[in-house]
């Protein structure tokens, strides 16, 4: 009742948050309404919170939560949020202690708005607060304490413990112990495990189980009837405001985006205001203000700083971005959709992937924590789970089986089992995808209006940012939208070949390759790029990459962005890769599936290459809006989840076509191509932005190649002053 568990009490629990709410729906009491209620109080985690919030409703369970505090698998005493700053509350006490390592405390603070409740074999006799409580489990009834009256009986209440609901789950607990602790299964202590009386049951029989003592029961209900916890999961949770106001954050975003479009476009003209003009309506409108102007924040510091980075992902279809030098893509001369990235029947957020080198990524986010507040800023977590082959190898060792009949059971067939290889290969299926652990995102942060306990307690890894105990899904699933700050090697190999150039040669390069227009002209680049000689350059190195570029004689850049692109499996694979190649190669043989698709892809001889292909199709071809088109384009994603709208908008394609009197031949071509690629093409942005880069690569490579060498093959040679300085050959 007062203290459940699902499987995210990492290697304790061994049900999902939706087997504890159907477990939940079957034994609760019900009110008048049909309503009843769930405490969730996972051991020093709250992953599963906001989950079991949302999906509780679906259930008619009223969701309480709490945390079960914990010193490994000694229980400490458990928290209860009355209300959501008790969550609050909860959030920041458990995260003190996993910041600073420290083992919970026997007697618990004040802890605002919140219910605590003692174990009755931890509570030696100190004076309770009117808040707090001592636990009884029903096989506990008799304890001295209890019955000579030394606890008054409004302080106790019925602890009955939710860990499993049969035997299969209590062996599948026992399993998880015996690998947390590295140990056999029948060395496995005792007092490492729970017991069956930590089993779920029923109203009706939790009742009789106390039926001796009804003011527990009583005290237990008080505070289920009083706890109550609500989120809104329609609403974005992002920081709202940057300045003093949301008006003057927008008066500051069009101010410096127009000063960036002074810059950019020096032949300005009617067209791209307009789409600078509609750009910001739509950001402001849709709340994304704050957003935009953090991503530049980001940016400026790294630019004081002399940090490279690039801006990529479906961000490098706005014109804003590019204005304000998040992005080096200009959107106008691609002619890219803006509706690709912002629109506003698009429920998932604005998406910058920000690229540092290597070296650099880790002082950005520290930037990132001081500016924006701890308390407000966290990277977001990863669940890794157990997979079957590992799970196989974690439990054959509980087992106590040898080496060699493990590698059998992983890499052989099944046909002779015993009973311990039976039991090793079933456990296996029953804790495949279990959370094994909390991991960190690759670069996903989210920086918050209301404190980020608000949401989650956070733990501490060695790297020493604060980590909330959620995935990016469930963050999304409230409206925490992230921003992502990477790394990769190719930005730290060209900073560190401009130093060598620089000390070796005395010759400043750093403007230069920042004149990308000028680089696309060059020469020698476009020999390399046409000869495939593009070992060591970012993206561009792999054999498969090398041949494409031959192939295609890839010597400008929209060709570059094209094989950036067309390169993906998913273009690969259905085959319109080797299609763009024949149409590029023999003009002759271009076979169009309908002349208007001829028209509209002209720059891909009729075929989709980019994301932004599905837009053009859909909008132009088959008479979607272009927010419509981007529902389409997103349905082919796994990420998608809109499915009910996704096939209305896929009916009306169908419709349309029709109606527009193409052929159910051409019709299905059509859509057959959409559908091959769009789960694993490239954004055209997103490939134009590493084409960027690729340039800025084969330049250097191009005309100072030792040094370029040099950075790419001793990537750490920089962190020195001087100590990248090479010799050159007499000859070089």
């Amino acid at each position: 009742m007062l203290n459940n568990h699902t499987y995210y009490s990492l290697h304790y629990g061994s049900l999902s948050i939706k087997e504890l709410l159907e477990e939940a729906s079957r034994n609760s009491f019900r009110d008048e309404f049909g309503w009843g209620s769930c405490v969730l109080t996972d051991i020093n985690n709250t992953s599963a919170a906001l989950n079991f919030i949302q999906m509780a409703t679906a259930y008619k369970i009223r969701p309480i939560i709490g945390i079960d505090f914990r010193n490994g698998i000694d229980q400490q005493f458990i928290g209860i949020a009355q209300n959501n700053n008790g969550f609050l509350q909860l959030n920041y006490f458990l995260t003190a202690y996993l910041q600073q390592g420290k083992e919970i405390p026997k007697r618990a603070p004040n802890i605002e708005d919140c219910f605590i409740i003692y174990p009755i074999e931890k509570y030696t006799g100190f004076p309770l607060k009117p808040w707090e409580y001592v636990g009884v489990k029903h096989n506990q009834l008799f304890n001295k304490s209890i019955r000579n009256r030394e606890i008054p009986l409004h302080r106790l209440v019925a602890l009955q413990t939710g860990t499993f609901r049969n035997k299969r789950d209590f062996n599948t607990h026992r399993l998880l112990r015996a690998i947390d602790n590295n140990s056999l299964l029948s060395k496995l202590p005792l007092h490492e495990q729970s017991l069956p009386v930590d089993a779920f049951m029923n109203w009706e029989e939790f009742a009789e189980k106390f039926n001796q003592y009804p003011k527990l029961i009583e005290n237990t209900a008080f505070i289920l009837n009083t706890a109550q916890i609500e989120f809104d999961f329609n609403s974005s949770k992002n920081k709202k405001i940057v300045g003093e106001s949301e008006e003057e954050d927008f008066i500051q975003l069009q101010y410096l985006a127009y000063l960036g479009y002074k810059e950019r476009y020096a032949n300005a003209n009617r067209t791209s205001e307009k789409r600078l003009e509609k750009e910001l309506t739509s950001i402001k409108k849709l709340g994304f203000t704050a957003y935009f102007l953090i991503n530049w924040d980001i940016i400026q510091y790294a630019r004081k700083k002399g940090y490279y980075y690039v801006g990529r992902g479906s961000g490098s279809n706005s014109m804003v971005a590019y204005c304000l030098y998040i992005t080096n893509v200009d959107p106008i001369d691609l002619d890219l959709y803006f509706e690709r990235f912002i629109n506003e029947h698009r429920q998932s957020p604005p998406d910058f992937d920000l690229d540092f080198s290597w070296n650099e990524r880790d002082h950005i986010i520290h930037y990132i924590f001081q500016k924006y507040s701890s308390n407000h800023t966290a990277i977001l977590a990863t669940y890794n789970t157990f997979k079957y082959k590992s799970a196989i190898r974690e439990l054959s060792k509980v087992f106590g089986l040898p080496k060699k009949e493990i590698d059998s059971l992983i890499y052989s067939s099944h046909n002779q089992q015993d009973s311990l290889t039976q039991l090793t290969l079933k456990y296996s299926k029953v804790i495949q995808n279990f959370p094994n652990h909390l991991g960190i995102h690759a670069g996903g942060i989210i920086i918050s209006e209301l404190p980020i306990h608000y949401y989650t307690a956070q733990n501490f890894p060695p790297k020493g940012f604060l980590t909330t105990q959620f995935s990016m899904q469930e963050a999304e699933d409230i409206g925490l939208h992230k921003f992502d700050i990477l790394s990769q090697r190719g930005l730290g190999k060209i900073k560190g070949a401009i130093k060598t150039v620089h000390q070796n040669q005395n010759i400043d390069i750093s403007k230069t390759i920042e004149n990308i227009e000028q680089l696309k002209k060059d020469k020698k680049i476009k020999t390399q790029l046409k000869k495939g000689n593009t070992i060591g350059c970012f993206y561009i190195e792999s054999p498969g990459m090398r041949m494409l570029l031959s192939k295609l004689k890839a010597d400008d850049y929209t060709r570059l962005v094209a094989a950036s692109s067309i390169i993906r499996p998913g273009v690969s694979k259905s085959g319109m890769m080797q299609e763009y190649i024949k149409r590029f190669r023999h003009p002759e043989k271009r076979k169009y599936t309908h002349p208007k698709l001829a028209k509209l892809m002209a720059e891909t001889y009729g075929v989709m290459v980019y994301q932004e292909d599905v837009l053009k199709v859909a909008h132009l071809f088959a008479g979607l809006t272009l927010e419509e088109s981007d529902i389409l384009r997103r349905g082919m994603s796994w990420k998608f989840k809109e499915e009910n709208e996704f096939h209305l908008v896929k009916d009306k394609f169908f419709t349309n076509c029709k109606k527009y009197g193409y052929s159910n031949e051409i019709t299905h071509e059509v859509w057959r191509q959409i559908e091959s690629f769009g789960n694993y093409a490239f954004s055209k942005g997103h490939s134009a932005s590493y084409a960027v880069e690729s340039y800025q690569s084969l330049y250097i490579k191009a005309y100072y190649p030792l040094e370029y060498m040099v950075a790419t093959l001793i990537p750490n040679s920089q962190k020195k002053e001087g100590s990248c300085r090479v010799s050159r050959h007499p000859e070089m």
